[in-house]
């Protein structure tokens, strides 16, 4: 059974451990990388929620999401994120390790991230949305199946794509 449970210090390893693929690489931050900027966030006016992604006991992948994600900006002088995302959710990271992937863990993990979201966790928002990688056709293939679509922004050399909640 896939549920998602908050980093802590008795998990973090765990989910640090998890990998991609070397092909895969070039499409997903670490996670000891994500797990470093959610705790950055703290006292910012982006709130960022680390997660593992379980099944049953067992950790397969992680995901972050992001309330005010734009607030982060005035801290990197690389990135800008589209102004009219700002107040929203954002799933700044997701992945599933190579040796769990294509066994659906990853639509399931979707969905319960999305149901959280829409449970309005840090304030009410209009969108989620999340960026990728022009070249990663999977993910692009796996995030239109769940509703988000480009809307011609980018941050950084990522596409932007957004759902409505």
């Amino acid at each position: 059974m896939i549920h998602l449970e908050k980093i802590d210090p008795k998990n973090v390893w765990d989910i640090i451990g998890l990998k991609v693929s070397k092909a895969q690489k070039k499409f997903v931050t670490s996670n000891d990388i994500s797990i470093v900027q959610a705790y950055t966030s703290i006292g910012t006016d982006c709130t960022a929620l680390p997660f593992g992604i379980y099944n049953d006991k067992k950790a397969v992948g992680f995901l972050m999401i992001c309330y005010n994600e734009m607030a982060l900006d005035d801290y990197y002088d690389d990135i800008i994120t589209p102004k009219e995302l700002r107040n929203n959710y954002s799933i700044l990271s997701f992945m599933i390790d190579k040796r769990y992937q294509k066994r659906g863990y990853g639509r399931e993990a979707m969905k319960l991230a999305l149901d959280f979201i829409k449970t309005f966790p840090c304030g009410k928002a209009e969108y989620c949305f999340l960026s990728y990688v022009p070249d990663n056709d999977v993910a692009a293939k796996f995030y239109h199946s769940f509703g988000f679509q480009e809307n011609g922004e980018t941050i950084g050399c990522t596409k932007v794509a957004v759902l409505k909640l």
